[in-house]
């Protein structure tokens, strides 16, 4: 039964604690629209993005005035479109993204993801077509993002993809060099990646899913760190359900707004993925709820294991809460879009190494980080592939979304604006990882792939 508090509470969650819907986003199946010739793909691709989501924008909306809850973003994921038939070479693959950035302004979505390739045991003839494609594809559009799967726990690391992914990173950092490039921000490299995530960058529509769906994504770290600061003095058991009921309350109202939207639109309903995703908002930041369990600063010694009784207590919350949970559902660690994060960074108590450790229990990993933009692309290639190996090792997502900022150096900032928000330069290690990277090939999946 619903009652006054409960209402009251939401209300409150809402106004004072920055809870919203973080994103809708309806994924589309594009295996459908292969046709004779490269314009003649790009063109069905248009019409079934337009026509599936030509009413999503103003449902959300409608939606978020009924309810009083703010939905902050209304976005697609496509099938992979490394995977979608008639394209074969860059050029066809740079025309479907202009294709699909249109599509996405058609529909008035302000991102659009599944601009992606599955590479994790080897690349095909399209797979590498498509991999020199997506710095120019980045570069020449505004709201299509790129997502790479380079590694699983059932085959290992494809460390040619990942050395690909390194100069990637370099050359879109480049291209987009006048706007502190930020191409980077919409590319992202990942280990063990989920097929329904509603998150972008990594966004895509997994060839299990159906031919369309709803996907929600809810955040709340504003309303998880309230709860940790009334909690006062109280153990770590107790704690943990605090943040388990918190988690359980947020899930629930996502899953309200999943439900409404898919009953409106006439499209299944498919997960539910909670994940503390921070804005640049006071308030609104995962350091912040890692302090208010008792670090002085994140990064400090204890922080990974607070971390991963947050990331833990909330998977736990919206597994209560809803039979379809899914994406990635945890805590996510972006430093530029995290105040507290920055501040951290600032203060010199965290750093890319404690980040690494700390992306083994959180829900992806080295998120919207910015690094000197002389950064060698082997290193890039090789904190990709640390990322990986975390992932494939413990079985779990990780991914890696960096931004050597182009003319920049430690001490710098770059301001990316929105909820992307600005990020100090962090330092990498400066010795070389380039004989390791150059070696190519496949590093091995662990021994305990093989479960069956």
């Amino acid at each position: 039964m619903i009652n006054t508090k409960d209402i009251l509470e939401t209300i409150n969650m809402i106004e004072e604690e920055h809870l919203d819907v973080r994103t809708i986003t309806m994924g589309i199946s594009l295996l459908d629209c292969a046709a004779g010739t490269p314009e003649e793909t790009c063109e069905n691709i248009y019409n079934k993005i337009t026509t599936y989501a030509k009413d999503l924008v103003s449902t959300g909306e409608d939606i978020e005035k009924e309810y009083g809850i703010p939905i902050i973003h209304k976005r697609i994921s496509i099938t992979p479109i490394s995977l979608v038939g008639g394209l074969k070479t860059k050029e066809d693959y740079i025309l479907a993204a202009k294709t699909l950035d249109r599509a996405a302004k058609t529909v008035g979505v302000n991102f659009l993801g599944g601009f992606s390739a599955l590479v994790q045991k080897g690349m095909t003839n399209k797979d590498i077509a498509f991999l020199t494609s997506i710095p120019e594809a980045l570069a020449q559009t505004e709201r299509v993002c790129s997502s790479v799967n380079v590694g699983s726990t059932r085959t290992g690391i494809d460390m040619d993809a990942v050395k690909i992914c390194g100069h990637i990173v370099k050359k879109l950092a480049y291209l987009t060099r006048d706007n502190y490039s930020i191409g980077c921000a919409k590319f992202v490299v990942f280990a063990n990646v989920p097929e329904d995530n509603p998150f972008m960058a990594g966004a895509f529509h997994g060839v299990g899913e159906p031919e369309v769906e709803i996907n929600v994504g809810v955040s709340g770290p504003g309303v998880v760190r309230a709860a940790i600061e009334k909690a006062g003095d109280c153990n770590l058991s107790e704690l943990a359900d605090i943040i388990k009921k918190t988690a359980f309350k947020v899930t629930r109202m996502g899953q309200l707004v999943a439900c409404e939207a898919s009953k409106r639109l006439g499209v299944p309903f498919g997960i539910v993925d909670l994940s503390l995703a921070p804005t640049p908002a006071i308030g609104d930041s995962v350091a912040q709820i890692l302090e208010a369990m008792g670090l002085e600063r994140v990064g400090t010694h204890g922080t990974t294991a607070a971390l991963a009784m947050l990331n833990d207590a909330v998977k736990k919350g919206g597994a209560m809460a809803s039979s379809h949970v899914g994406g990635l559902s945890g805590a996510f660690i972006p430093v530029s879009e995290d105040q507290g994060m920055i501040d951290a960074v600032n203060l010199g108590a965290l750093s890319i190494e404690k980040l690494e450790a700390m992306t083994c229990v959180c829900s992806v990993g080295l998120d919207m980080i910015a690094i000197p933009g002389d950064t060698p692309e082997e290193t890039i290639s090789a904190i990709i592939a640390d990322e990986a190996a975390i992932g494939m090792i413990n079985n779990k997502t990780t991914a890696a979304r960096l931004i050597p900022a182009y003319g920049k150096d430690v001490g710098d900032m770059v301001e990316f604006g929105g909820l992307l928000g600005y990020a100090p330069i962090m330092p990498v290690n400066k010795f070389s990882s380039a004989d390791f990277v150059n070696r190519g090939g496949r590093i091995p999946a662990p021994i305990h792939s093989l479960k069956n």
